[in-house]
């Protein structure tokens, strides 16, 4: 691992890095005043494990000019670590009841719906099994009751999905559901209604669907032409 830098790395995001990393890699380089992750010949791989509307901005000058892939994990297992109180020496490990899917990404796509339409950008989500360990801080947040994350630790990669064409987009579309609306979309796959706004919000923004018109008062919609 000398070499890909690490240096005030989190250790999810440096883990992700020694995995996709492969020989001939180049790491952390400036291109275009921006530092990449990796480059691979003239792919451009930026690794991002927290928010992505904090990169909103450089995914889209970079996508610009330059080929771009965004290399996004989601946690199909998550442990769930506690430092307990400071001086107690304790330490509690369980297995959260949360299981990720490939479809939570367009929870953070709403940042940047319109990259999906562009040939220079593609995305790669890898299903992970982390390990997110949390300190008792004593301040109170919303949903944490005095726990704050302290960081997350790669347990092991369990699949890959590329997305690259407005053909892989559709394949999150099931093909017999004609004419839908957001709530149709989150019945016929398992989703919450929110997250399908949100992913048909996106797909509508990259030309995967489009609206029809209405039904009641919900948005109807189609799957576009190929």
């Amino acid at each position: 691992m000398s070499g890909i830098g690490l240096l005030n790395e989190k250790p999810l995001h440096a883990s992700l890095k020694e995995w996709y990393a492969q020989p001939g890699d180049q790491f952390e380089v400036a291109v275009d005043g921006f530092v990449i992750d990796i480059v691979r010949d003239d792919l451009l791989l930026e690794i991002q494990t927290g928010n992505l509307a904090s990169i909103k901005s450089k995914l889209s000058n970079l996508a610009r000019s330059h080929q771009i892939r965004l290399i996004y994990p989601i946690a199909q297992e998550k442990w769930i670590v506690k430092l307990v109180k400071e001086n107690s020496g304790g330490i509690t490990r369980r297995k959260s009841p949360k299981r990720g899917r490939v479809e939570d990404l367009f929870w953070e796509m709403v940042s940047f719906p319109q990259l999906l339409a562009n040939p220079n950008f593609s995305l790669e989500v890898l299903m992970i099994r982390e390990e997110e360990v949390r300190r008792y801080t004593g301040k109170r947040k919303w949903r944490r009751r005095g726990w704050a994350i302290e960081e997350r630790r790669l347990l092991g990669v369990v699949g890959q999905r590329l997305y690259e064409e407005p053909a892989d987009w559709r394949a999150f579309l099931p093909k017999d559901l004609g004419a839908f609306t957001a709530r149709d979309l989150s019945e016929a796959i398992g989703i919450r209604r929110q997250l399908a706004q949100r992913m048909v919000y996106c797909l509508r923004e990259a030309g995967v669907v489009k609206l029809m018109g209405k039904r009641g008062r919900a948005n109807l919609y189609r799957v576009a032409d190929a």
